[in-house]
């Protein structure tokens, strides 16, 4: 059993109440102050000369903001766990960047996780107050840098959750990699709410891995989970994303699912 993964909870805890909110109030922030609002960062790499592909970089991404929240310095009494455990109390935001050359470099010297996936790597930092955003971060760019579609993908491996996107909805990269970072971290909060822990311990040890595909249309709408999300992860395994609609997408848009393998 992970020892920090107690610190998922407040993900399980809220996660059926908010995909049956109404879309309206997804994106009510008037609970909040906007000086204590909290965000994880996401570094992409993407170099000029080489750029990786767009399902790696989604991959990466997924598995790096995952294994912040699950990091033995995210444990209790341990340097990252307030911090952590402050912005899991609130709304998840992302906030994805684009870093090449001396830049990607710099970032490595903030705490954080950095996840390599087939040539392309993701450095998820610790989240903290938007306002205190370092300057190295900063100056980095949130747009700007999309990658195409990946033309030809090989099947995904069945061992491994596959994050499964919105074939109508357009995401930028950047958009993307944190909705599939919002995903893995549900799945490990229902794994561990279910007492679920070996898989869960199993999926760390290994890195976190998984798959990130655009869904067609069918295989959208058979893992939908409907009006009844609880019952979808009690008997499918079933997680969504349902994001509150800030950036690029409409307030409750569905923009990823999800299903653990191991059923």
């Amino acid at each position: 059993m992970l020892a920090t993964a107690s610190i998922l909870d407040p993900l399980a805890d809220r996660y059926v109440s908010w995909l049956r909110r109404s879309a309206e109030s997804t994106v009510d922030t008037s609970d909040e102050v906007p000086e204590l609002v909290r965000a994880m960062p996401m570094v992409l790499r993407i170099e000029k000369a080489d750029p990786p592909s767009r399902s790696a970089v989604l991959a990466a991404a997924a598995s790096s903001a995952i294994a912040v929240c699950l990091d033995p310095l995210a444990a209790p009494g341990q340097p990252w766990h307030d911090e952590v455990h402050a912005w899991m109390c609130g709304r998840i935001r992302k906030v994805s960047r684009r870093a090449r050359g001396a830049h990607w470099t710099a970032v490595q010297d903030l705490p954080g996780v950095t996840v390599s996936h087939s040539g392309a790597e993701v450095r998820s930092l610790l989240p903290g107050l938007v306002v205190e955003t370092p300057r190295v971060l900063g100056r980095l760019q949130i747009s700007g840098s999309e990658l195409p579609e990946d033309e030809q993908l090989p099947a995904p491996p069945a061992n491994a959750p596959v994050l499964w996107l919105n074939p109508g909805v357009a995401m930028t990269v950047g958009k993307a990699a944190a909705q599939v970072g919002h995903a893995t971290m549900l799945l490990a909060a229902l794994l561990h709410a279910d007492g679920r822990h070996a898989d869960l311990a199993d999926w760390a040890t290994a890195g976190f891995p998984c798959a990130v595909r655009k869904a067609d249309p069918s295989r959208w709408r058979d893992l939908h989970p409907g009006e009844d999300p609880a019952l979808a992860w009690k008997s499918k395994r079933v997680v969504a994303v349902r994001d509150a609609g800030f950036t690029e997408v409409d307030p409750g848009t569905i923009t990823v699912i999800t299903q653990w393998p191991h059923v």
